[in-house]
């Protein structure tokens, strides 16, 4: 099993030897519209929207929730000739690397338009795409990725006094937030409480040591895999089924997870407990998944007969 990319999953914008926890402001939306449907397409199994730059394109970015900053492929910069910014500190799955930035004068995706945006910059053929779209261009927002239909809707969030019941066949499971990612605690594999973090930008599941160690005999061995990371570095690890994955009362089987120790965690605090990343591969089992920053409340819409929540005695 080789070839699968890894997700960006943290973008730290510290200008390079500044400490990691210290991070710039994202710059907030224009309020312009209210609502974006897209169509979306693919890049190596993860999902792409497109995205105007200052007028130019539109190019297909990937939608990632796993990262903090939007991101533009090296090539695509210079093409467009956008203004070079300061140096900040990138945190992706092999390591912590310092990379230049560029500014974005104006970002739009659909109807939604968002001020300038200063931007890392990374090789086109290690993001396997044009850029990424991250959490700084999707904060305040509702993010709903309908799958049946291979679209994606973009709304204003507005914050609620309380949270809205779940459908017959819809879960809720209410998150916290850490710089911007949504942690859904609601989680279990093998009766053990796991941390998960939804992350669009990659195609596969990745787990830590921590849940590897938990679940003892309940993970099957599927040999190794190896993972590219988007700033070019190159990570070996095990792969393994998870025979019992559970996610706010829905049990999904036979869940494939690679394990890593990779940085993200630890940025996340959440790399001494059980964790997942969780990949567009499992992500795409739902009819519908719908995020919603602004009230941290996931909604997983069920397949039709595939899958059913546990009776409330047997979880």
């Amino acid at each position: 099993m080789k070839g699968a990319l890894a997700s960006l999953v943290a973008l730290l914008a510290a200008p390079a030897g500044a400490q990691l926890r210290v991070a710039d402001p994202s710059p907030a939306p224009l309020p312009l519209a209210d609502e974006s449907l897209l169509a979306f397409g693919t890049a190596k199994t993860r999902m792409t929207v497109p995205v105007t730059i200052a007028g130019s394109g539109p190019w297909n970015f990937v939608v990632d929730t796993g990262a903090e900053r939007t991101v533009i492929a090296r090539e695509l910069a210079g093409v467009l000739g956008l203004p070079a910014s300061s140096d900040v500190r990138v945190t992706a799955m092999t390591g912590t690397v310092a990379v230049p930035t560029v500014i974005l004068p104006a970002l739009s995706t659909g109807t939604i338009a968002h001020a300038a945006i200063q931007a890392p910059t990374l090789a086109m053929r290690d993001l396997g795409a044009l850029g990424l779209l991250g959490i700084d261009a999707l904060q305040d927002r509702s993010v709903s990725i309908d799958f049946d239909h291979q679209r994606m809707t973009l709304r204003m969030a507005h914050r609620r006094g309380g949270h809205v019941a779940a459908a017959a066949d819809e879960i809720v499971v209410v998150a916290r937030s850490r710089f911007g990612q949504l942690i859904v605690t609601d989680a279990r594999c093998r009766g053990t409480r796991i941390a998960v973090v939804v992350d669009t930008g990659s195609p596969v599941t990745i787990g830590n040591p921590a849940l590897l160690r938990a679940l003892a005999h309940g993970a099957r061995p599927l040999g190794p895999l190896q993972l590219t990371s988007v700033t070019g570095g190159m990570l070996v690890t095990d792969a393994f089924a998870l025979d019992a994955l559970e996610i706010g009362g829905v049990p999904l089987r036979d869940v494939r997870v690679a394990v890593a120790d990779a940085p993200p965690f630890r940025r996340f605090g959440i790399d001494a407990r059980p964790a997942l990343l969780l990949g567009m591969d499992v992500l795409r089992l739902f009819r519908t998944v719908q995020i919603d920053f602004a009230n941290r409340e996931i909604r997983f819409l069920l397949p039709r007969g595939r899958i059913a929540p546990l009776p409330p005695g047997l979880r």
